[in-house]
C-alpha cells in the first residue's frame, strides 16, 4: 500500500477498547493519510480496511497481525517498547512529519484513566501546534485552541472550555449561553464546564494559554468535524 506523497487530511487510529469505527468509515476512506497506533490497526482490520502506516512497538498488537501488515504493503515503523513517547503520539507525529494539516483522533479515550488524560495532553504537543487536530469520541469532538477558534453544531449543544495551562488569558466568546470576556481561566477551578452553543456556532480567542474545548455534538456527523 503506497503511502501518498501529498497530505493534507488524516485519521489516526488509536487502541483504546470498545472503539466503533463503523460510524467514520467515510471519514477513514476519503483521508489523504490513514497512520495506526499499534493495536488501533486492528479496528481498521475489523472494517477491512487498511493503513498507510502502523507505528508503536506493537505490544498490543499479534505478531501475525504484523507480518498481514507488512504483506499487504503497509508501512510498518516499529519502536522499542522502552521509548519515551506513547504509541498515539509516534503517530500523530508522523501524521505532521507527512504534511497533515487536519487530523482526525479515534479511539483514543475512554480506556485506562492514565492513557486517556495523556492523549488530550497530546492536543498541547508543541509539534501539533500547526495543524488542527481533533480527538473524536462517540458524538465528542475535543481541540486545543492556541489563538482563536470555531465551533460549529446546534444550538444546545454542550461546549466545556477547560484551560490546559496555568492560565488562560484575554478569552472572549460569542455565541455560547454563558460569555466570556477577556477573562482568565486557570487550572483547578471548573469554571468553563458545560456552556451551550446559542445559534449554529460559535467563536472563541483568547489571548495567552492553551484552551481545551470539548464539544458535544448532539448532530454528530463525523464527516464535517473538521474544516476543509
Amino acid at each position: 500500500m503506497n503511502t501518498p506523497s501529498r497530505v493534507r487530511k488524516a485519521v489516526v487510529v488509536a487502541d483504546a477498547p470498545a472503539a466503533d469505527l463503523e460510524p467514520f468509515r467515510e471519514l477513514l476512506r476519503d483521508a489523504d493519510l490513514v497512520v495506526a497506533a499499534d493495536g488501533g490497526a486492528r479496528y481498521l482490520l475489523a472494517l477491512d480496511l487498511l493503513p498507510h502506516v502502523a507505528v508503536g512497538d506493537f505490544d498490543s498488537l499479534a505478531a501475525e497481525a504484523v507480518a498481514g501488515l507488512v504483506q499487504a504493503g503497509v508501512e510498518v515503523l516499529r519502536h522499542s517498547v522502552h521509548k519515551n513517547e506513547t504509541d498515539l503520539e509516534l503517530a500523530l507525529l508522523q501524521a505532521i512529519e507527512r504534511g497533515a494539516t487536519c487530523i482526525h483522533v479515534l479511539a483514543a479515550l475512554g480506556g485506562r484513566p492514565d492513557q486517556h488524560l495523556a492523549n488530550l495532553q497530546l492536543l498541547t504537543h508543541p509539534r501539533l501546534a500547526s495543524a488542527d487536530v481533533r480527538l473524536v469520541h462517540r458524538d465528542w469532538e475535543m481541540f486545543a485552541i492556541r489563538r482563536e477558534a470555531a465551533i460549529f453544531g446546534a444550538p444546545n449543544d454542550v461546549v466545556s472550555l477547560l484551560p490546559m495551562t496555568e492560565a488562560v488569558t484575554g478569552i472572549t466568546t460569542r455565541g455560547l449561553y454563558y460569555p466570556l470576556r477577556g477573562e482568565t481561566l486557570r487550572l483547578g477551578p471548573a469554571r468553563g464546564i458545560s456552556n451551550l452553543l446559542t445559534h449554529d456556532h460559535a467563536q472563541v480567542t483568547i489571548e495567552s494559554g492553551i484552551l481545551l474545548c470539548m464539544h458535544q455534538r448532539r448532530l454528530l456527523d463525523p464527516h464535517s468535524a473538521l474544516p476543509g
